[in-house]
């Protein structure tokens, strides 16, 4: 029994030290969870912020409202509705508002919400074709 007694002696203290480790590196990619969150809101904040600067003040009350805005389409004239988010966020709207087409375009690169919506609102009030060249197109749920 003596010669077991150094050995579980040994095992509990490797168990105390790796249990020590283990909360100490839980501790430390908790922190580094928390600087990435924050770094994340920062960047979707820019994000906001530009977006905002380059909308017209309809377009601005409108996302304010509900996290969306229409645009015109440069060579169509077709209305466009850009809605807050990464990707199949843009649907053609006809005369009445009402969603017609779904649209999926999108710059390409690690971008916040806020950078993608400011790019398809320039590519489609400056080049509507080009963008919809590129774009995918989906149906669109009419409620």
């Amino acid at each position: 029994m003596s010669a077991i007694s150094p050995f579980l002696g040994r095992l509990i203290s490797v168990a105390r030290v790796s249990r020590r480790w283990l909360a100490e590196m839980v501790h430390w990619l908790r922190a580094i969870q928390e600087r990435h969150r924050s770094a994340a809101a920062i960047r979707e904040a820019r994000g906001i912020t530009l977006l905002h600067e380059w909308l017209s003040p309809q377009q601005k009350a409108q996302f304010d409202a509900s996290r969306s805005f229409d645009v015109v389409g440069s060579h169509t004239g077709k209305r466009y509705r850009i809605s807050f988010g990464r990707g199949t966020n843009v649907q053609e709207v006809d005369d009445t508002g009402r969603p017609v087409m779904g649209w999926c375009f999108v710059p390409s690169g690690e971008l916040v919400a806020g950078d993608v919506i400011l790019a398809q609102k320039v590519a489609l009030e400056t080049d509507e074709r080009g963008a919809l060249a590129v774009a995918n197109r989906f149906p669109v749920q009419v409620p």
